[in-house]
């Protein structure tokens, strides 16, 4: 198997490198509340997927 015979530079490195990015992730908005989700998830703000209420809402604590 080949060697290297020489140090990749850190140009070289980080010009190869430039291409690992994050791709954000792609949102919904809910037909029930409008409020953006995650595909094939149920809402995180109405708990609703498909018509259906899997579950009730996550509120956070220190709202009332």
């Amino acid at each position: 198997m080949a060697l290297p015979k020489y140090k990749t530079s850190r140009a070289n490195t980080h010009s190869r490198r430039a291409n690992w990015k994050a791709t954000a992730a792609a949102t919904v908005n809910c037909p029930n509340c409008g409020s953006p989700a995650l595909p094939h998830m149920a809402c995180p703000s109405c708990g609703n997927y498909r018509g259906r209420t899997y579950r009730s809402a996550i509120q956070p604590a220190h709202t009332k």
